[in-house]
């Protein structure tokens, strides 16, 4: 099942002013990028955030999964839990670089 651009709206309006909101579509799923930086991963309807050191201790209790066939496991986070998601996502985005510019080619 794949997510509904519904859901991934959805989740980008739960995190109105947190920063700069974009997604994209990426692997057949979502990727939703917080001032330009890929934060969570959005596949079959589940929010995804990687395992950082910096969210441990916030989200040891809460469950984890591979959001898709090959990939790291990751914490799911509960988007409806807003106080928590607002924390988790403001803590990765400090720590996450921006993504390198690719090289155009000639």
């Amino acid at each position: 099942m794949a997510t509904s651009e519904n859901f991934i709206k959805y989740v980008c309006e739960k995190l109105e002013g947190i920063g700069e909101i974009r997604y994209r579509k990426m692997f057949g799923e979502y990727m939703i990028y917080i001032n330009e930086k890929p934060i969570i991963t959005v596949c079959d309807d589940t929010v995804f955030v990687k395992k950082l050191d910096c969210i441990g201790d916030k989200m040891r209790n809460e469950k984890s999964a591979c959001p898709y066939k090959g990939a790291k496991e990751q914490y799911i986070l509960d988007i409806e839990n807003e106080e928590l998601s607002r924390e988790i996502i403001m803590k990765i985005e400090e720590v996450t670089p921006l993504p390198k510019k690719k090289k155009k080619s000639k």
